[in-house]
């Protein structure tokens, strides 16, 4: 198959209409979306002003699809760095400031020097001084509190700190689907 140049990747939505993911967005290439409309898992919900070719097809790229069968998601995220930097809205718990994320760390609030573990309850985002300045002292011991208690999040606050960080590129016919429940300006 044949398209013009660049990419058109095709928001996934689940059987619910709503996004598989937020952050990082469920996007599928317009490759595996045509796959998958071929082998009628998907249904094409809108679609680009392209189109692509096989020697007896066309077929216009799909822009938004959703599973034909409901994917149940887990009822807890994954505890990795990524999800803890998500939690904090990529803002260090220390100062505040916000930054991007090659420019996190974590820091373990207990430091597993004192008996502290890698767990939701004892990790935060630092930025680099932060984390250095507090290095393996405790907290108080540095007067260098979080600025909130670190506890395991929710799947639902994964993703509406997510909605809060919208990617590089958005389609305007994902707007709908991605904000659907935002609140409508009002005349």
């Amino acid at each position: 198959m044949t398209t013009a140049q660049g990419t058109y990747p095709a928001l996934v939505l689940n059987a619910d209409y709503r996004p598989l993911s937020y952050f990082p967005l469920s996007l599928w290439s317009w490759q595996d979306s045509i796959k998958a409309v071929f082998l009628e898992r998907v249904n094409v919900v809108d679609e680009y002003d392209r189109f692509v070719h096989s020697p007896r097809h066309v077929f216009k790229i799909p822009s938004v699809i959703s599973l034909k069968d409901y994917v149940k998601t887990g009822t807890r995220p994954a505890f990795t760095r990524f999800n803890v930097f998500l939690r904090d809205r990529f803002s260090c718990q220390y100062c505040g400031h916000v930054f991007q994320t090659e420019d996190l760390t974590f820091d373990h609030v207990v430091p597993r020097s004192k008996g502290g573990r890698t767990t939701w309850g004892n990790v935060v985002t630092a930025c680099a001084p932060c984390n250095l300045r507090k290095g393996h002292r405790l907290p108080k011991d540095v007067g260098m509190l979080p600025l909130r208690r670190p506890d395991q999040p929710s799947k639902f606050l994964l993703q509406e700190n997510g909605r809060a960080f919208p990617p590089n590129y958005l389609h305007e016919s994902w707007r709908d689907f991605l904000y659907w429940d935002s609140e409508l300006d009002s005349v």
